[in-house]
């Protein structure tokens, strides 16, 4: 009786064993988790033919590198009539509001706080109109503007970054390039109407109210 336990304890043992030995991996194409799969079945990858290249157009665009992420942007200047607005700001706004110069844009407020909270040069540096400015004063170029808006729309900031915020300018194959926020949310007024995306779900809004 004893060595049928016995017996029987080895077989258990055994079975436990093999268990952990074929659960592992039983064959080469079976794996621990979706993760593994991945890692395993990319190490021969070598790229792909498809690019979102020809769909960017020819929008002007610079890289930039923020973080662990580097991508395409569209470039900001060359599509400011004005700039360099110092070829028009070349004296105090006080100044440039007198009867005698021409009306430019004095009738675009900001659109984005209030008075108490923000005003023109919140952002612009009324020392060097090429430049923008953050609030501890550092220059920023109008070309990296989206720094303005990081100062307080962190968690935003930190998804564009990403890519989980933001519009693709072409799709979703490298190289990536990506629209800034004044693409998507313009701060002054008058400004282009606000519209909900092509696809948005008015059902889902109906049911959610």
């Amino acid at each position: 009786m004893e060595s049928n336990i016995n017996i029987m304890s080895k077989i258990v043992c055994f079975s436990f064993f093999l268990l952990a030995f074929f659960s592992c991996k039983h064959h080469e194409d079976e794996y621990h988790s979706i993760t593994d799969k991945i890692e395993a079945e990319s190490k021969n990858y070598h790229g792909t033919s498809i690019s979102s290249e020809e769909h960017i157009g020819d929008i002007e665009t610079i890289e930039i590198t923020e973080g662990e992420h580097t991508f395409l942007i569209p470039e900001r200047k060359s599509q400011i009539k004005s700039y360099a607005c110092t070829e028009c700001h070349s004296k105090p706004l006080a100044q440039m509001k007198s009867k005698d110069l021409k009306k430019a844009h004095w009738d675009i407020k900001i659109d984005h706080a209030n008075a108490n909270t923000m005003n023109c040069v919140t952002c612009h540096n009324p020392d060097n109109m090429d430049n923008l400015r953050s609030l501890t004063g550092n220059t920023i170029d109008f070309n990296n503007s989206y720094n303005l808006c990081n100062q307080c729309h962190t968690k935003q900031f930190e998804d564009w970054k990403g890519g989980a915020h933001g519009k693709r300018i072409g799709g979703w194959a490298p190289p990536r390039a990506s629209m800034t926020c004044v693409n998507c949310h313009d701060p002054h007024k008058p400004h282009f109407e606000s519209r909900w995306p092509a696809r948005f779900n008015t059902q889902k809004v109906k049911e959610r109210e």
